[in-house]
């Protein structure tokens, strides 16, 4: 729902490999990958 660096986090695991089958699970470890980074950057 926000958009940080020019990516936008919502609806990343439906747009990523949505038509391949593993959307889903790939989605939720690039959301949470790119959350991480974010978390880790604002601490720095």
């Amino acid at each position: 729902m926000f958009k940080k660096g020019g990516i936008v986090v919502s609806g990343v695991g439906e747009g990523y490999g949505g038509g391949y089958g593993y959307g889903s699970s790939v989605g939720a470890i690039l959301v949470l990958f790119i959350l991480l980074v974010i978390i880790t950057r604002a601490f720095i």
